[in-house]
């Protein structure tokens, strides 16, 4: 059944101490050991420069995915610099199993970000960051990617949050609602710093990506999570990967009414944190 997305949209990438009710469907599992984190060492923390931070997962050993607005201020709109950036693979009580910084960092060609409260961008809200030295530990495997997930389709996501910023928490049972064209809509628990989180389909011998966390949303009284479709853009993007070029599309400064809501087409309204 088709809900119909008016929602309030909040990105939720970690800054300050902006707050937010989450939605609950299934149990949710901070994992605060070494067996409770032991095959999701891959995903990790992604610190920008001192001011937040999103999720990110290790795809290649030279590669981590992520949401492409973790790359960009969301009060200047201007993009971070690599080299501010540092990706924490399997961070858990103030250390990781793997430091590295980033090298490049690489959006969707066709995302270009205009501030946190654009419902089209979801559609091409990823980014592959280039580690500056591979992650060939035997304790961090990278993660394989599949096929979109269908409505009705259980899932999983494995993420850092606000509350949640010093361990992963993983959540086995929550399912896509619909899809809405390139835009998944999702039952998983997500605050902010849980951008970029990978969404995992659990059904096989391992977990593989089928969506990244771009944002949550209000819908009526229930609050959920928005995904990426993101087999053809994925495969776009990975072709980005491979030109030496590749980097941020030109931006233009975000609204500094940062507590503002404002009415868009289609019924929807969008709330910056």
């Amino acid at each position: 059944m088709r809900m119909g997305l008016s929602a309030i949209l909040v990105a939720i990438c970690a800054a300050g101490s902006a707050q937010a009710k989450d939605s609950h469907d299934g149990t949710m599992t901070t994992l605060v050991t070494a067996d409770e984190t032991r095959g999701w060492e891959g995903v990790g923390r992604l610190n920008m420069g001192k001011s937040g931070f999103c999720t990110a997962s290790l795809i290649s050993p030279t590669f981590v995915l992520t949401a492409a607005h973790c790359l960009f201020d969301k009060t200047t709109g201007a993009a971070y610099d690599p080299g501010s950036m540092e990706f924490l693979a399997g961070w858990r009580n103030g250390r990781a199993v793997a430091y590295r910084g980033i090298r490049r960092a690489i959006p969707h060609p066709d995302y270009v970000y205009e501030g946190p409260d654009k419902m089209d961008r979801v559609a091409y809200d990823l980014a592959i960051l280039e580690l500056d030295q591979p992650i060939r530990l035997p304790s961090i495997k990278p993660f394989k990617t599949d096929h979109d997930p269908h409505e009705g389709d259980a899932v999983g996501v494995v993420s850092y949050a606000l509350d949640r910023s010093e361990a992963p928490s993983l959540q086995k049972n929550c399912h896509v609602l619909e899809r809405q064209t390139d835009v998944l809509v999702l039952s998983c628990n997500v605050n902010f710093g849980s951008s970029g989180a990978p969404i995992f389909a659990l059904d096989g011998d391992e977990p593989r990506i089928v969506s990244v966390v771009s944002a949550k949303a209000e819908m009526g009284d229930d609050v959920v999570a928005l995904g990426t479709a993101m087999e053809e853009p994925l495969a776009v993007l990975m072709q980005e990967v491979g030109k030496d070029t590749a980097g941020y599309r030109r931006v233009k400064p975000a609204v500094s009414t940062l507590m503002s809501t404002a009415p868009v087409s289609g019924g929807a309204k969008f709330l910056k944190p």
